[in-house]
């Protein structure tokens, strides 16, 4: 997590041009209105925000938005952005000690989180993130596809069948990134004890899941 971070410090003034892609352009504009109506009017805690291309999206239907990430780098762009900031706030935050957001939320958006956690790190998030939201919230996860020629390729996959990638930055300077690309399969075995009326779909590029989510269990005894 540590590199990870670092990485995206530095990637900062450089990671919108993924959104500029021309063959993404229909996935990215079907994927900006499926967020907006499934979080229209909702108070949105959004993990890992990024520069805030999506907070942007969100701004424009949910009652509130709380966007987080652990990077002040990135957070200065997104914090720069024209957005209504009586609605909209940006907290620095690590994505797994979500009790330092401030707020109370009934949905939640991670937009390109899922695929930079190592499949054992999967159930810690999930439940902190859980923990955050009211029972019956509107949960949406967005990520990547793989698709040859278009994505970076995968440079190895360890022996938990973690996927990774070799990435340069404008400086010359190369990072090794996780990043998965978890099959539907994987993706609700991963959900199951969270999520309720759980649909996936994927597009060319891009994945999306939502759900409802479900109140958390207690034991006795």
């Amino acid at each position: 997590m540590d590199t990870l971070a670092d990485y995206y410090a530095k990637r900062a003034p450089e990671y919108e041009r993924i959104y500029h892609k021309p063959e993404r352009q229909s996935d990215l504009r079907l994927l900006r209105e499926s967020v907006s109506r499934a979080l229209a009017g909702r108070r949105v805690l959004e993990v890992a925000c990024g520069t805030g291309w999506w907070t942007e999206v969100l701004a424009a239907t949910a009652l509130s938005v709380v966007a987080t990430d652990i990077n002040d780098e990135v957070l200065a762009i997104a914090k720069a952005k024209p957005i209504d900031r009586s609605r909209i706030s940006f907290q620095r935050c690590d994505a797994f000690e979500l009790n330092g957001a401030e707020g109370v939320f009934d949905a939640a958006l991670a937009a390109f989180w899922w695929s930079h956690l190592r499949r054992a790190q999967l159930k810690q998030f999930l439940a902190g993130l859980r923990r955050r939201l009211q029972p019956g919230s509107v949960v949406v996860f967005i990520d990547n596809i793989y698709v040859e020629g278009s994505s970076t390729p995968i440079s190895r996959r360890d022996a938990e069948g973690n996927t990774y990638q070799t990435r340069r930055l404008d400086d010359g300077s190369t990072t090794e990134v996780l990043k998965n690309f978890p099959a539907d399969d994987e993706i609700r075995a991963a959900l199951v004890d969270h999520a309720g009326a759980l649909s996936i779909e994927r597009l060319t590029y891009y994945w999306m899941a939502r759900f409802c989510s479900v109140q958390q269990q207690t034991r006795e005894g």
